[in-house]
């Protein structure tokens, strides 16, 4: 199911920019500040969540511009059955409201949520080289992009989690006794919904790591993968009997907001912080290639790949491997580089284009 077009509106340093890309390869070459990242970064809003690059909302709009920004997209989807094959999907936000993302699904208005419903997209970055060596948080949130490409209402369990937690934390810290009634309905919700995050979560991190734990040797490294933290429990008793812990603590110390995924070097039976950069790298390629085949196996439908500066970054032999594997797979996978010498082993079937000066040309 891949973007047939995209245009961007006051979006970071485009003003006005509009790529009809095909199906496979998507190459972007340029100089670095040219505004590559910029691309895809439109494209990953196109899921649930912040996108790429994490950032907010006001911060995505032309700062030159008037206001706001939209992303517009074409999917080219084969609808048995359908009237019309096309679906057109947009995002983007208004000068009056720059931190309330509004969403239209064939022009009639929808939530963020909903769009897990037509795109699975993954993404990697030069930011997640540090994935293994920082916080949980952005292993949490690569986990979940996984997930969601399985389990669409994965977004929608995720923000009903989170708005009850935030509603119970505020409460906790109110002065005075708080509303146990209220507390209990709102842990009851949190447990209602951290149930189904915590079984989409197993259920993805089981499937992938059998996957890669019988793959053949490769280029890239294969990963085994586990859930540690948080992971399963019964909640409701666990905030029930934290209330005095978490209220002194500020936050709640209990639930799926508590889980990491733990990655290991399979071959080298070494944990992921502790191997190389190069070898973290190559473990997250493996994951996400693998990811890949598994929600084309599952989902019937391949995921949209971004990967930002991913070429420049592996040697020759890597660089030729995953550009083999990427083309016997199928699918669309946006690449940015700043030398098109980087794609030379991507076939000319792909489409390229050049950015610069927040202009997108075809090659």
């Amino acid at each position: 199911m891949p973007l047939a077009r995209l245009a961007l509106t006051n979006f970071r340093s485009y003003s006005d920019a509009l790529i009809a890309p095909g199906s496979g390869f998507v190459v972007l070459t340029g100089e670095n500040g040219a505004g590559k990242t910029n691309v895809l970064e439109a494209v990953s809003l196109l899921s649930p969540g912040r996108g790429l690059r994490g950032a907010a909302l006001s911060e995505i709009a032309r700062t030159d511009g008037p206001g706001g920004f939209a992303v517009a997209a074409r999917l080219s989807l084969p609808l048995p059955g359908a009237e019309e094959s096309d679906v057109d999907l947009g995002t983007g936000t208004t000068p009056a409201a720059p931190e309330r993302r509004q969403v239209r699904i064939n022009g009639a208005s929808a939530s963020a949520t909903s769009l897990a419903e037509w795109l699975s997209i993954l993404w990697l970055t030069p930011a997640m080289d540090r994935l293994f060596l920082e916080g949980m948080s952005g292993r949490r949130r690569f986990l979940d992009r996984l997930v969601l490409a399985l389990a669409p209402d994965h977004a929608m369990q995720s923000a009903r989690y989170e708005a009850a937690m935030r509603a119970r934390n505020k409460l906790l810290a109110e002065e005075g006794p708080p509303d146990t009634g209220w507390l209990s309905a709102l842990e009851a919700r949190m447990a209602e919904h951290g149930a189904a995050i915590a079984r989409a979560r197993a259920t993805t991190v089981g499937a992938l790591a059998e996957r890669l734990a019988l793959a053949p040797e490769g280029p890239f490294a294969r990963a085994g993968l586990r859930l540690e933290g948080w992971t399963e429990g019964d909640l409701v008793r666990e905030l029930t009997q934290g209330r005095a812990r978490d209220a002194a603590a500020g936050r709640t110390l209990a639930g799926p907001h508590r889980t990491d995924l733990f990655v290991t070097h399979l071959g080298k039976s070494q944990p992921a912080e502790r191997c190389s950069t190069g070898e973290q790298k190559a473990l997250l390629l493996g994951i996400v290639l693998a990811h890949a085949d598994l929600v084309a196996e599952r989902a019937e439908r391949r995921p949209i790949l971004l990967f930002d500066e991913v070429a420049a970054h592996l040697d020759p032999s890597r660089r030729a491997a995953l550009f083999e594997r990427l083309d016997q797979a199928g699918g669309q996978v946006w690449m940015t580089g700043t030398e098109p010498s980087l794609f030379n082993g991507i076939s000319l079937a792909g489409s390229h284009f050049h950015v610069a000066e927040g202009a997108i040309s075809p090659t």
